[in-house]
């Protein structure tokens, strides 16, 4: 079965297309920073030995960055199939759906719960809607699978996922802690050996840490919505409530202020130009103290997270840095690391700085082992969704 996973983050779209149940990957695309008007786009075919890369491209919505991998998929001197007929199903790394957890065949139902939430994730629910769309014109009457990113965190304690609001707001509205990036803390729990404690920093445009023992989450740092925990790169993170009660008092209107939280804030807001942690670190170099202001309070709220995870797991073995920044930014692990040091974090400086994707960067004596493992997402999307669709089919199929 040739599988189409999509993954589409806050301002990203990455594209895998598997061959299942074998789990060969054929062709991979990524389109970075959609709507900055500055988009990155990687396509990558290993059997043909094939990959380009095109910068400062206008990619300003998901459905332009869609058309562009699709382009490249079927293109006869770079493809990986002659058409979009070969493609049997789509996966999707869907986020959030009222009353759906775990996996499930996207169907009416399933968007009307992604609607019902739109409030809660805006941006992830919107792009998915919009990703859904371009593949029901597309490829009709194909099936298309959501793997919610909620289901990892089923696991976390009741008292770690409630608010301590009226017991009656709970019930009625639903509101809990749901925890997300699920399949890339998933990833993480399978690479560590589903033992041991394990801290994983999933950090990106979007950003979080997962408390993991024994290869099960037992917290994370999202809340309700992918606007809490972590400053984001333009979203704010966890805020005081009464924050938002004061600025309605003082005359700002709702949607002002969901932009200035969902938009306007997060990295972007504290540096006044760029959530980017790229852009970020050259404003540093250039000698912004905004931006400088913004770094520290992300490796604050880093370093926060982890202190806290620690004394939950009773300890750590394992430390996995992961996601675009987690992965690629060697300044910010080096930031973050040296903060641990009380808790027995100590990395290899040149291990640190490069080697393989995935590798081991602490350093000999660390009695905690500091790990970069790329972000293993559109993997734990295919097996969950290729194990529903033929567990789904009737005998013979």
């Amino acid at each position: 079965m040739k599988l189409l996973i999509c993954n589409a983050g806050s301002t990203s779209l990455k594209f895998k297309l598997w061959e299942m149940p074998q789990e060969t990957a054929l062709a991979e695309g990524k389109v970075e920073r959609i709507g900055l008007g500055d988009a990155i786009f990687t396509y990558r075919n290993p059997a043909l030995s094939f990959e380009e890369k095109l910068e400062r491209r206008n990619i300003m919505t998901y459905t332009e960055g869609i058309s562009m991998f699709l382009s490249h998929l079927t293109d006869p001197r770079c493809g990986a199939v002659p058409s979009m007929d070969a493609v049997e199903a789509v996966g999707f790394k869907t986020v959030l759906s009222k009353d759906h957890y775990g996996v499930h065949r996207i169907d009416s139902a399933v968007k009307a719960g992604m609607r019902a939430y739109f409030t809660v994730a805006p941006a992830h629910n919107g792009p998915y809607l919009e990703a859904i769309e371009v593949f029901e014109k597309l490829l009709p009457g194909k099936p298309l699978v959501g793997v919610f990113e909620t289901a990892f965190h089923r696991s976390i304690p009741e008292y770690r996922r409630q608010f301590a609001l009226p017991a009656e707001w709970t019930e009625k509205y639903g509101l809990r802690r749901m925890g997300y990036h699920g399949a890339s803390h998933g990833y993480i729990a399978e690479k560590t050996g589903k033992t041991g404690r394990v801290i994983s920093c999933h950090l990106g445009g979007s950003s979080s840490i997962c408390a993991i023992r024994d290869g099960v989450s037992i917290d994370n740092s999202f809340a309700l919505s992918l606007q809490a925990g972590m400053p984001h790169n333009n979203r704010v993170g966890d805020l005081d409530a009464y924050v938002v009660l004061y600025l309605l008092k003082e005359g700002l209107s709702w949607e002002e202020i969901e932009h200035g939280l969902n938009g306007e804030g997060g990295l972007k807001g504290v540096s006044g130009t760029t959530g980017d942690m790229r852009d970020l670190t050259r404003a540093m170099d250039e000698g912004s103290d905004r931006a400088r202001l913004a770094f520290d309070m992300y490796v604050d709220s880093i370093v926060r997270y982890i202190g806290s995870y620690h004394v939950f797991l009773g300890g750590l073995d394992t430390l996995v840095f992961t996601g675009g920044i987690g992965e690629n930014s060697a300044r910010l692990r080096q930031a973050v690391c040296a903060r641990l040091a009380c808790l027995g974090v100590r990395i290899d400086p040149e291990k640190n700085e490069g080697g393989e994707p995935e590798r081991v960067i602490s350093a000999e004596d660390s009695p905690v082992t500091v790990r970069v493992i790329p972000a293993g997402e559109e993997w734990m999307v295919a097996r969950a969704a290729y194990r529903h669709l033929t567990e789904s089919r009737p005998c013979g199929r």
